[in-house]
């Protein structure tokens, strides 16, 4: 409000209604005397509440008039202005009273001064009214622009978030008088960020007014428009910026970036060695887009884990392949997110899959002996050169390489390059009935790759060797030795092989048994016993 256009008919107010206490003071206290006077002196001040407009540009501005009910007018009265601002902000006129600001004032610094009046007769230079205080207060015109307080302003809201969710609030103030019309009274809106946000015009409260997709942008400005004078012509105003950033919610699976993936595996490649990777791509972020794969044909050969760090697949191999078993191999893997909430499982139905086409390749592989160990027999003193037995290898690489063969040290066998062992010396089973042999299997093509095997062959046993007494016997005999008393109990063995026990016959060789007193009674016990009585003892 322009206070300057109603001062003139405020001031006016006392000289047409002098009794009018509302805009004029006229009252009579008791004056304090010396003790024990019991005077009373009737003050007649007349002034009204004085009001002065900030921001006034004027040197000399009016205020009002301070007036004594006393004074006729004959100029015999003197007006004083004492207290704070006097003399420097404000002047009186010390015959008329009229008070003037001489200065520009402002109400956010000062907004009200309390000043002294005082009367003296300029006759006697005796005060006519005793000093008494009145005030200036400084009336305010809209002269602030409404501020936010808290800039920058920044909030984080979840993507997604449905229409009336609560953003942020932001709050201006305006330093004018808040009692004084509407200059402080501000309503709020909004200059950018429609349609996606609205603010309440009172509040100061931001909301969303559309659903937003992080994925499609993650970050808005709204400028937000203060205005005082409740938005009426001639309102000042203020404006703040406030980032709005969307935090991610799982709204997108992952998606494989293709639909198939060619590997390669060696052969020789142990079990748990890492052949590949895939890849799916997941538009959200952090904890939302961690993501596990899986084969899901639920494969023995192959298994897929995921790097938590580059949230790739990696392809490893389960156990060991062989090309020439089977050379290809084609599985299908799912990538699905590790964090899903249950009510965003709608975005989450169907996992995204993509195969893997898996190449054995082929490596150069030593030989192969058809079997693990070779078990010869043949009969001992076989000839030189006698065949013993064959062992056979075979390249398992496709290009299927010769093979070449070779014993190591043996001077009782050798093998030819069909792998045929013969002997090369004679054999006696007495001397040694098994030999350990080691045949080593060699390609052509790379005689680096080379294999070996073992070859057990056993001596059989032919009856080369006649039976042979344990020990030498020399046998006595009494003379008195009666008939039929065993003397002696022989046994023989036998260096050849039996597979039973061996049994031999005992007999008394020709001469002897024509002449001899002796005879063999037991031949399963081999008992030596007397023919007839001896009437001497002799050796036999």
């Amino acid at each position: 409000m322009n206070c300057c256009l109603f001062l003139p008919f405020m001031l006016g107010i006392p000289l047409l209604w002098p009794c009018f206490t509302a805009i004029e003071i006229s009252t009579t206290e008791k004056v304090k005397h010396p003790a024990g006077s019991h005077l009373r002196v009737k003050r007649g001040w007349m002034w009204n509440q004085f009001f002065v407009p900030e921001e006034m540009n004027k040197t000399n501005y009016h205020i009002g008039q301070l007036r004594s009910d006393l004074d006729n007018g004959n100029n015999s009265f003197q007006y004083k202005l004492l207290g704070a601002g006097a003399g420097s902000i404000f002047v009186i006129d010390e015959r008329t009273g009229d008070i003037y600001a001489i200065q520009k004032l402002d109400r956010e610094e000062r907004s009200l001064y309390t000043l002294r009046a005082q009367v003296i007769d300029s006759t006697t230079g005796r005060a006519v009214e005793p000093e008494s205080e009145f005030v200036i207060r400084v009336s305010d015109i809209n002269d602030n622009e409404p501020k936010f307080l808290d800039e920058p302003y920044e909030a984080i809201v979840p993507e997604m978030s449905p229409e009336g969710t609560f953003v942020i609030q932001v709050t201006a103030s305006d330093a004018d008088d808040p009692s004084s019309g509407n200059n402080a009274r501000l309503l709020y809106s909004l200059l950018q960020g429609q349609p996606y946000f609205s603010i309440e015009p009172t509040t100061g409260v931001i909301r969303i007014s559309s659903k937003m997709d992080r994925e499609l942008q993650d970050e808005y400005w709204v400028i937000i428009q203060a205005k005082d004078m409740i938005g009426l012509p001639g309102a000042l105003s203020g404006t703040t910026s406030v980032l709005i950033k969307l935090s991610d919610v799982n709204d997108n699976k992952p998606i494989f970036k293709e639909s198939l993936y060619r590997l390669t595996v060696s052969e020789s490649a142990p079990a748990g060695t890492s052949i590949g990777k895939i890849m799916a791509y997941d538009n959200d972020i952090g904890e939302n887009a961690e993501m596990d794969y899986s084969i899901e044909d639920d494969s023995q050969t192959f298994d897929v884990i995921t790097n938590n760090e580059t949230q790739e697949g990696i392809v490893i191999l389960k156990k060991e392949v062989d090309f020439e078993h089977q050379n290809q191999y084609r599985s299908r893997a799912i990538v699905k997110n590790r964090h899903v909430d249950e009510q965003l499982m709608e975005y989450h139905v169907e996992a995204s899959t993509t195969f893997i086409r898996i190449q054995v390749e082929d490596e150069d592989e030593p030989p192969v002996f058809l079997l693990p160990y070779y078990l010869f027999e043949i009969f001992e003193e076989s000839p030189h050169g006698s065949f013993v037995g064959m062992v056979s290898a075979t390249d398992p690489d496709q290009r299927n390489s010769p093979i070449r063969y070779s014993m190591t040290r043996s001077r009782v066998f050798s093998i030819d390059d069909n792998g045929t062992i013969i002997t090369t010396n004679p054999l006696d089973r007495e001397i040694s009935a098994w030999y350990n042999l080691s045949i080593i299997a060699t390609e052509e093509y790379n005689v680096q790759q080379i294999s070996a095997v073992p070859v057990y062959v056993q001596v059989l046993n032919i009856n080369d060797h006649a039976p042979e007494f344990s020990e030498y016997y020399d046998t006595y005999v009494c003379e008195n030795a009666g008939s039929g008393q065993i003397i002696q109990t022989i046994s023989a063995v036998d260096r050849d092989e039996s597979i039973e026990d061996h049994h031999f016959y005992f007999n008394l060789s020709v001469e002897d048994t024509k002449n001899s007193s002796f005879l063999i009674i037991d031949n399963e016990e081999l008992v030596l016993a007397f023919k007839k009585s001896l009437s001497s003892t002799y050796l036999s």
